[in-house]
């Protein structure tokens, strides 16, 4: 069959004109009408893999940016030619000559990179170029994940091949930047889409597991339903009430996360109650209205409430969650909200159209990429691995003992919250109180979590604390102060790990370093008959480094044997103790203790106070 194709280009294009004429000055719409000619002209010989004319693209995108986004003239002029540049017959010069500067920036940028060298991917460059964008306009960006968008929804007809990279960057990256620009909806259906393509069997087997969910608790639902808005209309409530299955994407994710399959996860679905929204406080006050009322007719989850109003999520969604507890005896999760809550979750950081509002997201969202292209990135996954925790799908809001709000990602340590109140407070953080319980530094955070920050002068970041944080400027600062650290003359050998004033042997690496070695070492002997021009002689001696030592001590047990140990390195030789493990086998006590100090001399002094303990029979030095 025969489309005519011209019919339909020309109702698909005026559509996009309709859309945008309340929006726009008449100037403005003649633009838009060109931009929509020239991406015509240029792309009148191409084809998609459908077989449709190409410019049915540009269109689709152009209709996405604006109806679905509500973005401006110039976002969809650009929308209309982000793919007309990469024709050489049409020049960014020119773009700018007919469209102005404001449409050819956006046209500039929204197309995919090219590799510029051996050593960055083409996907990784257009990365960099689109996050670079952000640090001008934001509007780049949104233009491109309706590019994005439009791509997914007809990946279809791509090679399974292409089909699976394009879904692996959309999940990846395309969707969390979706959600950290607060497009809930677009968030959503790009990783739905992309659960499709990747896994399509499992994505058909949670979508009939759905279906048939569905067909089972849609009468009790429907009924939970009715009986919400007969009780809110009693009160003088106009409100609209549903229910919603959460995407097969979301489920399969939970049932990943709690190990449940799908019949036994909980809130495969939830209600919603949508009320007229006013200003913040009004609507705020509705919503806690509505759960007083009905919290008096169905029973509440203690501990069932989230409340998204008062603290929101990072990108902005707002709501009040509740667990109900209905007449078919099954907890049901309930989302009040307001129009206005609802349309901010579906456009994000374009909800509030005044100036000041965009200039602040763009704001933070210009600190987030300048905190990523700031520090040293040593690989393509590393690279997007930064992206995409920086925008990733979950955050956690902490607070400080006086209340002050911190936004941490999710597995964000006690490590995170200190450098995001200050870098100082996480330069010298020793431990801290999480909710008024003792915590290590290295701990995870939940949201809602208050934590208390306690500071030593002689305590700093090590190397260790890299594997533990996960928020960028927590990372940043750690690997600045490290950076700045002195660089030790030598590395020591990893096995057999000498400390200062023992009989070692240095060899001489490829970059200039000297690696330390015990003269008694497997490999250093192996090395000296391989290597022998590379031995240089080396004077260990003591400094202010500290070296972790473990000691192992055997005993007969008695009264008072732990604490006179405990008093002889703590007290007597003033050593912080790092672990000690104790076994007692028929009155034999071994125990291995962990300690760090400066040099030979000052371990044997050690071994010496601890043989000299009554009961003490072994002291020597372990790996274990």
């Amino acid at each position: 069959m025969e489309y005519d194709y011209s019919q339909i280009i020309n109702q698909r294009a005026q559509h996009v004109f309709d859309v945008m004429l309340p929006r726009v000055t008449a100037d403005q719409l003649n633009q838009i009408r060109k931009a929509f000619e020239l991406a015509r002209e240029a792309h009148a010989p191409q084809r998609r893999k459908t077989g449709e004319p190409y410019i049915l693209h540009p269109i689709a995108v152009a209709t996405i940016a604006a109806e679905e986004l509500m973005l401006d003239a110039s976002s969809v002029m650009a929308a209309f030619l982000h793919d007309v540049v990469e024709d050489p017959a049409y020049p960014i010069a020119e773009i700018r000559e007919r469209f102005g500067a404001d449409g050819a920036y956006l046209v500039h940028v929204v197309p995919q990179a090219k590799k510029h060298t051996g050593e960055e991917s083409k996907q990784v460059a257009n990365f960099r170029q689109m996050l670079n964008s952000l640090q001008y306009d934001v509007r780049a960006l949104l233009v491109k994940l309706s590019d994005r968008l439009h791509n997914m929804r007809t990946l279809s007809s791509m090679r399974p091949d292409k089909q699976m990279k394009i879904a692996g960057e959309t999940d990846y990256f395309y969707a969390p930047l979706a959600n950290r620009l607060g497009l809930y909806h677009v968030k959503t259906e790009l990783e739905n889409l992309s659960f499709r393509f990747r896994c399509p069997r499992e994505y058909d087997e949670i979508q009939q597991l759905i279906v048939r969910d569905r067909e089972q608790q849609t009468a009790r639902l429907t009924r939970f339903c009715h009986q919400i808005r007969t009780i809110l209309a009693q009160n003088g409530i106009s409100a609209k009430v549903g229910f919603e299955y959460r995407h097969p994407y979301s489920l399969w994710r939970k049932m990943h996360k709690y190990g449940d399959d799908f019949n036994h996860l909980k809130y495969r679905h939830f209600t919603t109650i949508e009320y007229e929204g006013g200003n913040a406080d009004r609507d705020k006050e509705m919503a806690l209205h509505i759960y007083s009322i009905l919290t008096n007719h169905f029973n509440e989850k203690p501990g069932g409430i989230s409340n998204y109003i008062d603290s929101p999520k990072e990108n902005g969604y707002q709501s009040f969650h509740v667990k109900l507890l209905p007449d078919f005896g099954r907890w049901q999760e309930v989302h009040i909200s307001s129009s206005r809550m609802i349309r901010n979750s579906q456009l994000g950081c374009i909800s509030e159209q005044s100036a000041d509002v965009i200039a602040s997201w763009i704001d933070k969202f210009r600190n987030a990429i300048r905190e990523i292209s700031d520090e040293r990135i040593d690989d393509d996954l590393t690279f997007i691995d930064k992206v995409v925790t920086s925008f990733y799908n979950d955050d956690i809001m902490t607070f400080t003992p006086k209340g002050r709000a911190i936004i941490l990602p999710q597995k964000a340590t006690v490590i995170d919250f200190a450098y995001e109140v200050a870098p100082d407070l996480g330069n010298h953080a020793k431990y801290a109180r999480v909710n008024g319980f003792l915590t290590p530094v290295r701990a995870p955070l939940r949201r809602g979590d208050v934590v208390e920050i306690f500071t030593d002068p002689d305590c700093h970041p090590t190397e260790e604390w890299l594997d533990v944080a996960v928020s960028y400027k927590a990372r940043r600062e750690i690997r600045t102060y490290l950076r700045n650290c002195p660089i030790p003359r030598y590395n020591r050998c990893p096995h057999c790990k000498p400390i200062p004033q023992e009989e070692v042997i240095g060899f001489r690496e490829a970059d200039g370093r000297i690696t330390l070695h015990k003269r008694d070492c497997p490999t250093a002997i192996r090395l000296a008959s391989q290597y022998g021009d590379s031995i240089v002689s080396v004077d260990f001696a003591p400094t202010d480094t500290l070296y972790p030592v473990t000691m192992e001590v055997r005993a007969v047990d008695r009264a008072h044997l732990f604490i006179d140990l405990v008093d002889c390195i703590s007290n007597t030789l003033g050593l912080a103790i790092g672990s000690i493990n104790t076994s007692t086998i028929d009155n034999i006590v071994t125990l291995r203790i962990a300690f760090d100090l400066h040099s030979i001399s000052e371990l044997r002094e050690i071994m010496a106070h601890i043989s000299s303990i009554p009961g003490v029979d072994e002291v020597k030095e372990t790996d274990l």
